[in-house]
């Protein structure tokens, strides 16, 4: 109903005995599907008010992305990490192609407060701060989500990281000022390139852990 029009954003559900009639389901079943369409995100349930057909943006419907990725095993993580290699750097040449003042302000403050950061799980903030305000310039909400649902297990893995390389920081802010420096001057290739360095990074220290069998096995509780 909703994929033939029938049914649009923020539009409320027909009662439930006549949506069962209608689709030829028991009240049973069809409480089941709703449910599962609400864990989706696709519909809304409000307490007392009924079952809403949600806003159907990227943002709300990839949220269970997170979850897939961090059910994932930690072995997995550097194909997670390749994966933001193929979309990060292409967000963050679209944000310098997309430049504002508004948007080199926001990174410039959140460079100068990483300088300021006395922690790890600080900086890992910060970190994951600057890199989705790159991807929201992006001006594709698509890729900004998929970017933000790739977030989850990476969290841990910077934490690690930040804790098992002291060099780690240092390297992280040099990294952002270049991109920093490259959305500024609006060059969008530049821009692309050092986000594939410092993407890479991460891949190469996650893949020589691994090899050495100190692959971060954090779960989450």
């Amino acid at each position: 109903m909703i994929l033939d029009g029938r049914l649009h954003p923020g539009d409320r559900l027909p009662p439930e005995a006549d949506l069962a009639l209608d689709l030829g389901l028991s009240r049973s079943s069809l409480r089941e599907a709703v449910r599962a369409l609400c864990f989706l995100r696709v519909l809304e349930a409000r307490q007392g008010d009924g079952t809403y057909v949600s806003s159907l943006g990227p943002a709300m419907l990839l949220d269970a992305l997170s979850l897939v990725v961090d059910l994932q095993r930690d072995d997995t993580l550097l194909d997670v990490v390749a994966v933001r290699r193929m979309l990060e750097p292409q967000a963050t040449a679209l944000a310098a192609q997309h430049r504002t003042p508004v948007l080199v302000r926001d990174l410039r403050a959140s460079y100068e407060r990483s300088e300021r950061c006395t922690t790890v799980q600080q900086h890992v903030d910060e970190d994951l701060h600057f890199h989705r305000t790159l991807a929201d310039a992006s001006g594709n909400p698509v890729l900004a989500s998929l970017l933000d649902g790739l977030s989850a297990p990476t969290v841990r893995l910077r934490v690690w990281r930040g804790l098992s390389d002291s060099d780690n920081l240092h390297r992280t802010l040099v990294e952002h000022r270049t991109i920093l420096e490259a959305v500024q001057a609006g060059d969008p290739d530049r821009a692309r390139a050092a986000a594939v360095l410092h993407v890479a990074g991460v891949e190469s220290w996650l893949a020589s852990a691994a090899g050495q069998g100190g692959a971060p096995r954090c779960r989450p509780t």
